[in-house]
């Protein structure tokens, strides 16, 4: 009586447990995947009944964990993805918060693509909504510059900052002053892409009137005169992004 008794309890006790909802993170998990209902609905647009929306053999929460998109049958990283063809990446759609599957989040008539290129706020309808951009240099061993968007890092570039007789001034600055060809009378050449903070600035490898440029094996080297150096490329990139007034912090 008393085996019986025991069987009847762990009985009650599986049937209890099967019909209970899975969790995930302690919320609603109904297709049992490790990723809540909520943000397979909300955030994700996966489907919340489907542990493998993309049918691809593997389940939501690996690809996302993994960082490939559960939207594609295709070995697709987030960051090559773009579900709604808005211009913006299913990576950068999650940092900004904006939807995956709507290409215009705030209902503006503005893609969110173009509203992140432009440095609008794609949360927001009014016209003169922006997001702080914001420039940061590291000119310790990493040798690097990013520069962010609202909080989120769009991008990072190998810089070359001062050397240790003439260090890169330390702290918090404004870009005042672009110019897309500037030259140094100091030095007698050319510092493309200028974008100045004063006395010093950050500027594409310099080049010496007989057509010499500085190699790119400076990069990620502290040998400059203060300035921060960039590579053909990245400097144009950032001299465009940039407005007069952008906050920069080096460190």
């Amino acid at each position: 009586m008393k085996n019986y008794k025991y069987a009847a309890v762990a009985l009650l006790i599986l049937i209890s447990l099967s019909a209970g909802t899975a969790k995930a993170n302690g919320l609603p998990d109904e297709d049992k995947d490790g990723v809540p209902d909520q943000d397979e609905t909300n955030i994700y647009r996966t489907d919340p009944k489907n542990p493998d929306t993309d049918a691809d053999g593997f389940s939501d929460w690996q690809e996302l964990t993994s960082g490939f998109s559960p939207h594609s049958a295709e070995k697709i990283k987030l960051e090559d993805h773009d579900l709604d063809a808005d211009g913006l990446s299913d990576s950068f759609e999650l940092r900004f918060h904006t939807i995956l599957d709507n290409p215009d989040t705030d209902a503006d008539g503005h893609p969110d693509g173009e509203e992140i290129k432009t440095g609008s706020d794609p949360l927001d309808q009014s016209a003169d909504a922006r997001l702080e951009k914001r420039i940061e240099i590291n000119t310790g061993r990493a040798q690097a510059l990013s520069y962010f968007l609202g909080g989120v890092r769009l991008g990072e570039f190998r810089v070359s900052t001062g050397k240790p007789l003439m260090p890169t001034p330390k702290g918090e600055f404004t870009i005042s002053s672009k110019i897309e060809k500037a030259w140094s009378k100091t030095y007698g050449l050319w510092m493309p892409y200028w974008l100045g903070m004063g006395k010093f600035g950050i500027h594409e490898l310099p080049v010496w009137p007989g057509g010499y440029r500085e190699g790119e094996d400076h990069l990620g080297k502290p040998v400059s005169h203060g300035c921060i150096r960039l590579g053909i490329g990245p400097a144009k990139t950032l001299y465009n992004w940039t407005e007069l007034g952008t906050k920069v912090n080096i460190n």
